[in-house]
């Protein structure tokens, strides 16, 4: 296919995913269509949205491609969700979240170390929110679980990766000043 083909069958299959699509994804829908081709026809896309100035933007997240509405327009998108509930962490649960980002894989005992504060509700709320899941057991004794962040995380922060989140020097130097 061209890429004028490929480019709004890209953008109707992101627009219906409720998860980032992987160029992988799209190449078996297309049935096997040449990755260098859709990463192509993608980053055309990416620049006609960006160029019609629309409401939306399409970026990479989580390893995928996902459409997204546009950062300046976010006060009127929160007014039209204003009414339903929110879905804010507690300062507990983001500095869980912040020690398990930066310090995974690693265990509750671990994060206690760190926080200096018991974190176990706090564990239980990022696991009922998919924001963490179990990687795994420590090989120490009493085989501790260890938590790492997931999927949901990346697209929940619009991260690709992890290698997006800040330095910890940068949050250094602010406390420093």
């Amino acid at each position: 296919m061209t890429t004028s083909e490929l480019k709004p069958i890209i953008e109707a299959l992101i627009f219906v995913s409720e998860e980032p699509l992987s160029v992988k994804q799209i190449a078996i829908l297309l049935e096997d269509e040449a990755v260098e081709n859709i990463e192509a026809a993608a980053d055309e896309l990416i620049e006609d949205i960006d160029a019609r100035e629309s409401g939306l933007s399409m970026r990479r997240i989580a390893g995928g491609y996902r459409l997204t509405t546009r950062p300046e327009l976010s006060e009127y998108v929160r007014r039209l969700l204003k009414s339903q509930p929110s879905a804010r962490l507690s300062l507990a649960a983001l500095e869980t979240l912040a020690v398990i980002a930066y310090k995974q894989p690693i265990t509750i005992p671990e994060i206690l170390e760190i926080r200096g504060k018991v974190s176990t509700s706090a564990v239980k709320t990022l696991l009922d929110r998919r924001l963490i899941v179990s990687k795994g057991h420590k090989q120490v004794v009493g085989r501790p679980m260890l938590y790492g962040t997931s999927k949901e995380f990346l697209i929940h922060f619009g991260l690709n990766d992890l290698s997006e989140l800040p330095n910890l020097e940068d949050f250094e130097d602010l406390v420093s000043s």
